[in-house]
């Protein structure tokens, strides 16, 4: 069994361990790390000679050797060498193997470069620094430069996101933007005036430098660290909730932020934020926002809810609302350390679901939504019938319309038909009349003559004169007295010697006469005046009877039979029905309803 010693790859400190079968194989270090031996025996160390990294086996001893310049890189010295360093969390000092990368502090469990540490204080030592520059990670605010003596000619670094200031006797004096400065008088004005700045380049003077990380910190989380009492007001019932969610955080004022909540802190980063509080070393230096946070989220949370008469079982609806109230009021407080909040978000909200009121609300809230949802489908199923049965009635309506002015179209379509056969009818009789040489008007005078003749013959008294009474009775005139007389002269011969002596006798015995409007002679026969020889003045057109009417066909007028006395067409209606929306009984010319115009 050959033993070696091994380095913990958690401390960098040394360990004995051994080689062989009853060798163990897991020892535990100082520091808590357990190490084993067949993982962790291989080791990287800089060769001392010539620079170069090299991977090893320790249980190989001092005959592990540097491929490059095979030179013993495990020899005792090298292992006996350490350096000693401060944590920069909680300032004890620690020691380790000068070629050990990482080391983590006992004390704070920081995990410190070892290799970065002690550049750090060998500069520190030698009181200068040639490049100031932020070093501190991305969810850091403020980070404290681990320099503080600088010399005039040091270059600053400040990237875009950030801001420099400079601290002298715990005072907030030069501010520098996004650039690189070379450390002079002229952009050290506060410092100037309060320490006197030396003039040599060699000359060193104390300052403490701060970086302020400008940068909005993403997805900070918060939550509530007990249930939110509030009083549910859909339901009247008090009930407990939990909230949590994430909000994002940047800085608007680095030297309000410097003065009331850094100080002499070496770093200020999220976990300070809202975080739990956690002691290291003597102080508590996390949580700083988390009392606030927790205040302000419980006393409006309920205050909001109730306000604005929130069902606790929709909340998840108004998550975006209650975000954007409690971001505004968190600011107001904020703004007083020079921090902003840009967005509060509540991402979950816990119900008590084990309680089992709440459980019964649910349940109430369930069946009181299924019972709305069943009267919504009822009043839609009603008024979807009572649609249907407009529809249905008006669909009857249009279809009796359709009927009734089927109908009416069908009469008169009748109608006409039978008006234009009538009219064929007498067009073809006055042709058959007027081919013979007389008129529907001789023809029909002939008729009544030799029936009021055939009358007079046979009905024995009155003889001819009872004859020519009936004629006048019947209102025929003496022109067509003497027409009928002579178109039945053969009928008339047994009774009365001549029909022309007749037909002078009537015509005598009916002459007029007339009275003189200038001398006042009355009854002349003659055509002038034999008093004054005035002419006899043209008699008075006959006056035409109220219902008389004017034939369309062949312009007769004055007629006041349903016919014409000269073509036969029969009397046009003076009502009409319109064929579009079917008015009857219409006198005017257009349609009052839809303003058709009468056709014909």
């Amino acid at each position: 069994m050959a033993k070696f010693v091994i380095e913990c790859p958690n401390c960098g400190r040394y360990a004995e361990a051994s080689t062989g079968f009853f060798a163990r194989k897991k020892i535990d270090c100082s520091c808590g790390y357990t190490i084993n031996v067949k993982t962790d025996r291989l080791s990287s160390r800089q060769c001392p000679h010539c620079g170069n990294m090299v991977v090893f086996d320790q249980s190989k001893g001092e005959q592990a050797t540097c491929p490059v310049c095979h030179e013993k890189i495990n020899t005792r010295e090298s292992m006996n060498a350490l350096v000693e360093f401060s944590c920069p969390s909680c300032s004890c000092r620690l020691s380790a193997d000068k070629n050990a990368s990482k080391y983590t502090c006992p004390l704070c469990e920081t995990v410190i470069d070892v290799q970065e540490q002690v550049a750090k204080e060998k500069i520190k030592n030698q009181g200068l620094a040639s490049v100031i520059k932020y070093e501190g990670g991305n969810d850091v605010f403020v980070f404290k430069h681990p320099i503080e003596d600088f010399n005039l000619g040091s270059q600053l670094i400040v990237h875009e996101s950030q801001e420099a200031i400079f601290f002298r006797d715990g005072r907030a004096l030069d501010l520098f933007g996004a650039g690189r400065y070379t450390l002079a008088t002229q952009n050290l004005p506060l410092l100037e005036g309060l320490y006197k700045l030396p003039t040599n380049v060699d000359e060193v003077f104390h300052s403490e430098v701060y970086f302020i990380n400008l940068t909005t910190q993403m997805g900070i989380k918060w939550g509530t660290d007990s249930k939110v009492r509030l009083f549910d007001p859909a339901s009247g019932m008090h009930i407990e909730i939990g909230a949590s969610g994430n909000f994002n955080l940047r800085v608007n004022n680095s030297r309000k932020l410097l003065l009331k909540l850094v100080g002499t802190t070496a770093e200020f980063g999220q976990e300070e934020i809202n975080g739990d509080d956690k002691a290291i070393g003597t102080t508590f230096i996390k949580g700083k926002f988390r009392a606030l946070i927790m205040n302000k989220v419980k006393a409006n949370l309920a205050r909001e809810i109730r306000e604005n008469q929130i069902n606790i079982l929709e909340i998840d609806e108004y998550l975006d609302v209650l975000s954007e109230k409690l971001k505004v009021v968190i600011n107001e407080t904020l703004d007083d350390y020079g921090l902003t909040m840009p967005e509060f978000y509540i991402t979950t909200i816990v119900t008590p679901d084990d309680d089992p009121n709440f459980r019964r609300l649910k349940q109430q809230f369930a069946e009181r939504t299924l019972r709305v949802r069943e009267e919504h489908i009822k009043r839609a199923e009603a008024e979807a019938a009572q649609g249907r049965k407009i529809l249905e009635a008006q669909t009857e309506a249009q279809l009796k319309l359709v009927s009734a002015q089927g109908e009416a179209e069908a009469l008169k379509i009748k109608a006409q038909a039978e008006a234009e056969a009538y009219k064929a009818q007498a067009f073809a009789e006055a042709e058959e009349m007027r081919a013979k040489g007389y008129t529907y008007q001789q023809e029909t005078a002939r008729q009544v003559g030799l029936q009021a003749m055939q009358n007079g013959i046979t009905g024995g008294a009155g003889g001819g004169a009872s004859m020519l009474g009936d004629l006048a009775g019947l209102g025929i005139s003496l022109g067509a007295m003497g027409s009928v007389i002579g178109m039945t002269k053969e009928a008339i011969n047994p009774i009365m010697p001549s029909a022309n002596q007749m037909g002078s006798q009537i015509m005598g015995a009916a002459a007029d006469t007339w009275n003189c409007p200038v001398c006042g002679a009355q009854n002349i026969k003659s055509k002038f005046c034999p008093d004054c020889g005035s002419a006899r003045p043209a008699p008075e057109p006959p006056k035409p009877a109220a219902d008389a009417w004017t034939c369309p066909n062949c312009g007769c007028q004055g007629i006041t039979s349903r016919f014409c006395p000269d073509c036969g067409n029969p009397k046009p209606n003076p009502f009409w029905t319109c064929p579009d929306c079917g008015t009857t009984d219409i006198k005017t010319r257009f349609c009052p309803n839809c303003g058709r115009r009468r056709e014909g």
